[in-house]
């Protein structure tokens, strides 16, 4: 069975926390938009490598504020039990806890569920709905246009985007549910949110699944750097392929219309 954690917070911290984290990253890409043009900055006029340099500086600042707010209001029930925000990268190998082992088997593990989640969503839908709201759509332009943006577009995706997002998911929120409900209802509780925050209903069921994994490693190594070394080869795997096959000429917007 997987323990809950001695969460020092109650029901307001955990409101308030998820409040300031939402408000935070709306507020800071508000006055980052508002910024540009100040500055004398015309997005749509920007090369692709100045426009890949603005949204790693975009994630950067999102990150940082976002994981401020997080970290200064719940530090301040500390000290806080050591399995809380905890990063070990001893025994990466051990079978109970080992970060890099649980690791591998959740990346495995997401890339057949999410495999057959997305043959089943595509069997019972039947049609290809389109895809311009996917962030990964929005970022089509940058994969494979230069070492620079693509570059940058893994740090964005395979490094900064996990930490922020399994920190707040998993490390505040699912954490904090533990208080309440069992470890598992807390997991597939924080995967539900997680796939509503991004935004994109047509790819809930697979990001329901990823969610799902992530939170289970998560509770069985109760190291964050199991999920979040996870989502990061998910996330850069899943860049380095579409930027191969742009590299090979194929048109990677029509091939992510196709596995919709």
């Amino acid at each position: 069975a997987f323990k809950r954690w001695d969460v020092p917070w109650e029901w307001p911290t955990v409101s308030l926390t998820s409040l300031a984290c939402g408000s935070s990253f709306i507020l800071t890409g508000f006055v980052e938009v508002e910024t540009l043009p100040f500055l004398g900055i015309k997005f749509e006029q920007l090369s692709l490598d100045e426009k890949a340099e603005i949204l790693f500086l975009d994630q950067s600042l999102t990150t940082a504020v976002v994981l401020g707010v997080m970290y200064s209001i719940t530090k301040s029930f500390g000290p806080l039990p050591e399995d809380i925000y905890r990063y070990d990268f001893k025994e990466p190998f051990n079978l109970r806890r080992g970060w890099l082992l649980w690791a591998g088997i959740g990346l495995g593990s997401a890339v057949l569920a999410i495999a057959l989640t997305g043959f089943v969503v595509s069997t019972f839908n039947g049609e290809t709905q389109e895809r311009e709201a996917d962030a990964l759509v929005r970022l089509l332009p940058l994969i494979g246009s230069s070492g620079i943006s693509t570059g940058l577009l893994l740090v964005i995706t395979g490094v900064l985007a996990p930490i922020l997002e399994e920190n707040v998911f998993r490390g505040f929120f699912m954490v904090s549910l533990t208080k309440w409900v069992p470890t598992p209802i807390a997991v597939v509780i924080s995967a539900a949110v997680f796939a509503l925050a991004h935004l994109t209903p047509g790819e809930f069921p697979q990001l329901f699944v990823l969610g799902t994994l992530l939170g289970f490693s998560y509770a069985q190594t109760r190291n964050l750097l199991t999920p979040i070394t996870i989502h990061a080869c998910w996330n850069s795997g899943v860049i380095l392929v579409l930027t191969l096959l742009q590299l090979q000429g194929y048109d990677i917007k029509e091939i992510l219309q196709a596995t919709q």
